[in-house]
């Protein structure tokens, strides 16, 4: 996958840290803690071919030498055959030594045999003991850290969409601790994989598509659809344009573009409006430039061959126009098309390697309960229906400052859990009026995998106040 970036999660401990640090403007003259931690909550086994340094992080310099003891468990895997650590493990401890002066303590992982015996192994560490003398030890922050294929504890991750205009979608892979970022005007056209034989358009960019009256698609031209032109677009406040967009949940009985039908005869043109390029420059603090230049107009026919799709596609007085055959893989829930570059162009991650999508998205609106429908939404999330993964929103009782963190995987209701698109969507944070995180809520995902993580937003705009800069913190609940 082009354009795959690894994000490595940073340890946030010297916020603990400085909580511990002496006063010396009111006097207090007593030493302070120390604290260990782990640099990293998870780490790739993928990035693990031969050795890797693993870090622990203090809060203070060690004024005296010491060790931190470390509980090994390995799930899948044998010490001595699969991983082996340097100082080595005894009855499933490892202990790492420091001495006076060090900041921090080191040990090796070694991975034995590459490539690797399977992929579902994980090496989980805990930090249950620090013997030290110079101060008041204490386990705070990053106390477990795993080494896994696909399973990673959590951490804290920035999905670059690109601030105000939000030019890029991107998708995050919680188990891979990974995010793949695409240009959202890169695609117009994405063709299911699975059994059903559908069809959908790029909400990203705000498109819509209305069917016509023809069948051979180099007969249509400009006069015809004047008309409706008018009528498939996006935020129009009618309740009736919902009929060009796909259903917001992401039912496939329900798209702007008709299932294809065996019967070739029975294959609309559709009038395909391309909605608009991302916009470009400055906007003020809190705003958002979603929307530039229009991308203007086609014409699409749909049919079906073999196990794949034909796409017809022209400028709309064109009376010739081009073909292209879109076969189906099953590895991913869609092939992309873009008709700009007239290509297929790689968007997703295959259908087992994300969760999120951070992304502009076209939804649907109500003013005091009066369905208005299509409309544009930024700052917005929606989960991998198609690869099985599933969410619900929980709410924090007023005052409880400790339930996020105190949540565990006991306290799931799995018949909460929904498929729908936008389950997570824009709830977490108010930009009509204020523009304020909701820290009211956060969310159970449950992922392709069957596990389970725990989210939460921590903002959505940079230190200057612009949008497009989402942060989130997730956990993996077990």
């Amino acid at each position: 996958m082009k354009n795959f970036i690894k994000i490595s999660v940073l340890s946030l401990i010297m916020c603990l840290f400085l909580s511990c640090e002496k006063d010396s403007k009111n006097g207090n003259n007593e030493s302070r803690d120390f604290i260990v931690a782990f640099a990293e909550q998870s780490i790739s086994y993928l990035d693990i071919k031969s050795t890797k340094n693993i870090s622990l992080i203090f809060s203070d310099v060690a004024i005296e030498s010491g060790s931190v003891e470390i509980r090994v468990k390995a799930t899948n895997a044998e010490y001595g055959s699969d991983f082996e650590t340097l100082p080595a493990v005894s009855d499933e401890v490892l202990i790492v030594p420091f001495v006076k002066g060090d900041k921090g303590a080191e040990f090796t992982f070694k991975n034995i045999e590459f490539p690797w015996r399977r992929q579902d192994m994980t090496i989980q560490f805990q930090i249950e003991r620090v013997n030290y003398k110079g101060a008041n030890a204490l386990i705070q922050g990053y106390n477990l850290m795993a080494i896994s294929f696909d399973a990673a504890l959590g951490g804290i991750l920035s999905p670059a969409i690109g601030g105000p205009s939000q030019p890029f979608q991107v998708y995050v892979d919680l188990g891979g601790k990974a995010t793949y970022p695409i240009k959202r005007d890169a695609w117009d056209l994405a063709f299911y994989s699975g059994k059903e034989d559908v069809v959908k358009i790029n909400g990203a960019v705000y498109m819509a598509a209305g069917k016509l009256a023809f069948n051979d698609i180099d007969k249509v031209n400009e006069g015809h659809v004047n008309e409706m032109k008018k009528l498939v677009q996006i935020g129009t406040f009618d309740a009736a344009n919902t009929a060009y967009i796909d259903h917001t949940s992401g039912n496939l009985d329900f798209t702007a573009i008709n299932k294809i039908s065996d019967n070739d005869v029975e294959n609309n043109v559709y009038l395909l409006n391309l909605g608009f390029l991302p916009g470009t420059g400055n906007v003020a603090p809190g705003a958002v430039n979603i929307t530039g230049d229009e991308r203007g107009w086609m014409k699409i026919r749909i049919l079906k061959r073999n196990d794949g799709y034909l796409l017809q596609y022209a400028n709309l007085n064109d009376v010739t126009h081009n073909e292209v055959v879109i076969s189906k893989n099953e590895a991913f829930n869609f092939t992309f098309f873009s008709l700009k570059d007239f290509k297929i162009v790689n968007v997703e991650p295959s259908k087992k390697k994300w969760d999120l999508n951070f992304t502009v998205f076209t939804n649907t609106v109500d003013q005091n309960g009066t369905p208005k429908g299509s409309y544009g939404f930024s700052d917005f999330i929606v989960i991998n229906r198609y690869g099985g993964v599933k969410a619900y929103q929980v709410e924090i009782p007023k005052g409880d400052k400790k339930f996020y963190k105190q949540f565990t995987k006991q306290d799931i209701v799995e018949s909460h859990l929904s498929s729908d698109l936008t389950t997570i969507g824009g709830n977490w944070r108010d930009v009509a009026n204020a523009k304020v995180l909701n820290r009211d809520v956060f969310y159970v995902i449950k992922d392709s995998k069957g596990n389970f993580y725990k989210m939460r937003m921590l903002g959505f705009m940079n230190e200057k106040g612009e949008r497009g800069y989402p942060k989130f913190e997730y956990s993996l609940l077990y």
